[in-house]
């Protein structure tokens, strides 16, 4: 499995709209057809956010619900939640729809920071505590993001109180203003904190999404694309999903690797494979 690349397509986000991105899915059929699509492409992961009928981002358990039993009626795509999908919900809303809908993998987004010049990213010690208990209670894979360097020092702290488990899988994040920049420099030295025998992968915001892909497969890790992370193709030039996750395709190839299989993913994450 060492030259497989696990490809996570992030479809939509919970901010960008239509009139920013045309391609990018609303809708739980909107959404589930993305994800299918880009499955078809060659995707191992589709990472899901939820929008309420406004195009806001929403923790509507009924939605994650209708868009997952969808995506499963067609395709065996690993499944991964958001769990940070709306700023205006409470700690109990961003965790309820875990149970009620068993994904294979949820975010844990590992602290607080300014997420210029929105506003507080909030991820209290107690939240991420609970968030960490009930996703081991329920056996679903915590993808950790990492936005800067001190969160990776906080994940020793949940790892030695037993609200994370190792092998940890961890999503590094560049270019979100408030946290690490999104150069080579501080791709190497997040990927450096990281703990022997974790999994990870990166990805880049908006036009640094190639430079830290190509760093990223370089480097040996796994790779995010699609609209929630950034909307263009190439400079003025708009993205869909299944564009980016095919780009990606042929720069895995390219750097004679392959891309995992929804199982192949299961496998290198230690998760249930799925027949």
């Amino acid at each position: 499995m060492a030259e497989k690349v696990i490809l996570t397509a992030a479809l939509t986000g919970a901010v960008t709209p239509k009139e920013i991105a045309p391609s990018i899915p609303i809708t739980p059929a909107e959404i589930a057809e993305d994800a299918y699509q880009c499955w078809k492409a060659g995707a191992s992961v589709v990472h899901l956010h939820m929008r309420d009928e406004q195009g806001l981002g929403t923790m509507d358990k009924h939605k994650f619900k209708e868009t997952i039993d969808r995506i499963k009626d067609k395709c065996d795509v690993v499944i991964n939640v958001t769990t940070a999908g709306d700023h205006r919900a409470t700690d109990e809303q961003r965790m309820e729809h875990l149970a009620y809908v068993q994904p294979e993998i949820a975010s844990f987004d590992a602290g607080s920071f300014n997420w210029m010049p929105g506003g507080v990213f909030v991820n209290s010690p107690q939240f991420l505590s609970r968030l960490g208990s009930t996703m081991l209670a329920l056996g679903i894979k915590p993808e950790i993001e990492i936005f800067d360097s001190g969160m990776v020092h906080a994940c020793k702290y949940y790892l030695e109180k037993g609200h994370l488990t190792a092998p940890l899988h961890f999503q590094l994040v560049l270019g979100v203003l408030g946290g690490a920049m999104a150069n080579v420099e501080d791709l190497v030295y997040l990927k450096s904190l990281l703990p022997e025998g974790a999994s990870w992968g990166a990805f880049g915001i908006g036009r640094s999404h190639l430079p830290i892909m190509l760093a990223t497969l370089a480097m040996g890790g796994h790779i995010r694309v699609g609209l929630e992370d950034n909307v263009y193709y190439s400079k003025g030039v708009p993205a869909t999903n299944v564009s980016l996750v095919e780009r990606a395709i042929r720069i895995i190839h390219e750097a004679d690797k392959a891309v995992a299989t929804p199982n192949e993913a299961r496998t290198i994450l230690g998760l249930k494979q799925r027949s």
